[in-house]
């Protein structure tokens, strides 16, 4: 999970508070303190730690609090407000210029992540409806204009080039022309980057701007670096004025400095996050809803949104049919799967429950993408047959798929006795006052 590190010591912190009933101000202290702790060891800048610190024990210790029938949800309540204040308060979004296209530059140093993201926005605005262009502005990294020419044929948006031997400006000038007379209303810009922050670098990205005057300049970087991405991001600001932060791996970053300290120290907010390699891995970053997953309160909109993506709506009416004619198949089981794997990795999915965000509640699941795998193999290697009416799968059967999936017969009897309890649920909810209810619901398996 996104900061599994930080969210853990944060919850159990809280929790020791809710136990307590009355809470007078030491008690109030102890546990500020080791909020302070859990936000240093998770790489938060030390200044914006002593202010959020601050701030919270100044509305903690209040006698509306103290005096309150609940103080410790208070505390929390306090805690959850102010977290969501130091990432931004509410989300930024970004900026759309009235006469199209709009240009969105792209910059940050090497190995943030910049190109892969190019693809993950321009995947986003697809969706929105937009039509995108990818513009290969970075003329000195090997293979990074065929990096971009690939992610852009996957996603069937097209990318603007020329070459490695043109200036900068002129690519980016010919990719804006471009982008007007073929009716493209957003227009990506892919630049250069450095392994550190120079005085070459820092030109060429002043003289693409003044040349091109982008709507938005937002910086890449990897929040995995922790308090760097921090000093990178104000760097870049205070050399070329950005307008926003995307943080890139944050599905990999359990301590979450960088998230928790760039708002407050650059005042430029965070507009994007990086949650995997995938390119759906992506989304627009809300404060309040990342404090809420940090103190294990859930996400249920982003999980809602996710759900609405992943789900194919017709596909769900069939299924929903076959449900309450007590028909489920392996076709059905697989299909299920697959939506559920399009909502994103299964920890981040689970610690957008409320109540699900402790990591050890979490390991207690055993929630395993591999698991997952090892479910689609076996039904993939099913016979049509057999996935229509898995009675029929005898011994010698579940031998070969268990060889044909590269798993063992054991986990093939696993899966098969999975599937049957599945089947029993389903008689059970279309039976008696629980019929109607599976209309409701999207079965994982």
């Amino acid at each position: 999970m996104i900061f599994s590190g930080l969210a853990e010591k944060l919850q159990d912190t809280l929790k020791k508070l809710s136990g307590k009933g009355k809470l007078n101000e030491k008690d109030v202290e102890t546990a500020l303190r080791e909020v302070k702790l859990a936000l240093l060891e998770a790489d938060v800048n030390y200044k914006v730690v002593k202010n959020l610190i601050s701030r919270i024990k100044k509305r903690a210790v209040g006698q509306e609090v103290m005096e309150s029938l609940t103080p410790a949800q208070q505390v929390v309540k306090i805690v959850n407000e102010e977290l969501t204040n130091l990432m931004g308060g509410e989300q930024s979004e970004v900026n759309i210029s009235s006469e199209p296209p709009t240009l969105i530059m792209l910059v940050g140093l090497q190995g943030s992540g910049k190109t892969t993201t190019a693809g993950k926005l321009s995947k986003m605005f697809k969706k929105q409806g937009k039509t995108p262009l990818l513009v290969a502005g970075d003329i000195y990294r090997p293979a990074a204009i065929k990096q971009l020419q690939i992610l852009g044929d996957r996603l069937e948006v097209p990318v603007f080039s020329m070459g490695d031997k043109q200036d900068p400006v002129d690519i980016i000038k010919a990719g804006l022309s471009k982008a007007k007379t073929a009716g493209h209303d957003i227009v990506i810009l892919d630049t250069a980057g450095r392994l550190h922050i120079d005085e070459e670098m820092m030109e060429e990205l002043k003289e693409i701007k003044n040349e091109t005057d982008p709507d938005e300049i937002l910086l890449v970087v990897d929040s995995m670096t922790g308090q760097d991405a921090v000093n990178v991001s104000e760097n870049f600001d205070k050399s070329l004025g950005i307008n926003g932060v995307i943080l890139t791996k944050l599905d990999g970053d359990a301590r979450g400095g960088a998230a928790l300290s760039v708002k407050a120290v650059t005042g430029k907010p965070i507009k994007f996050i990086g949650t995997g390699e995938k390119l759906d891995n992506f989304e627009p970053f809300h404060p309040d809803r990342m404090s809420n997953r940090i103190l294990g309160m859930g996400d249920v909109l982003s999980l809602i949104e996710k759900a609405e993506e992943a789900i194919d709506k017709e596909k769900a009416a069939k299924l929903e049919k076959r449900l309450k004619n007590n028909q489920f198949t392996f076709d059905d089981f697989l299909d299920q799967l697959e939506q559920l794997r399009d909502m994103g990795p299964l920890d981040q999915i689970m610690g957008m429950l409320p109540g699900m965000g402790n990591m050890k509640q979490l390991k207690n699941l055993q929630v395993d993408d591999k698991q997952l795998d090892h479910i689609e193999a076996i039904i993939n290697s099913m016979t049509k047959e057999e996935r229509k009416d898995p009675d029929i799968i005898n011994g010698s059967r579940r031998k070969r798929i268990a060889t044909g999936s590269g798993t063992s017969i054991q986990e093939v009897n696993r899966l098969l006795k999975q599937y049957r309890q599945t089947k029993k649920m389903i008689k059970k909810f279309n039976s008696g006052k629980a019929k109607g209810l599976m209309g409701n619901m999207n079965l994982p398996f």
